[in-house]
């Protein structure tokens, strides 16, 4: 699971670069993405878990996954949000 997330983001980066810096909420959206992929997996190994409490600490961990996703997404859009207000001095 995590060549998927480093794969999805080199992949996302190479995008970014093509396109001559624009993009970035594309990659964001990449780098989302590849997290909820996971957490969905997750998800599917909690259903297929017999045991509750192991089940909801799957779950638990699913969420933590999906927040971190949306961490580093906020943070790829914070970040040039920011470069645009620098070059733009």
């Amino acid at each position: 699971m995590n060549r998927i997330i480093k794969f999805t983001a080199i992949a996302a980066f190479a995008a970014l670069a093509a396109c001559g810096g624009q993009g970035d909420d594309a990659l964001a959206e990449n780098v989302e993405q590849a997290y909820d992929n996971q957490a969905d997996q997750l998800d599917a190994i909690a259903d297929n878990t017999t045991n509750e409490v192991q089940a909801d600490a799957i779950e638990d961990q699913a969420d933590a996954v999906r927040q971190e996703g949306e961490n580093r997404a906020d943070a790829i859009d914070a970040a040039d949000v920011n470069a645009q207000a620098i070059n733009g001095m």
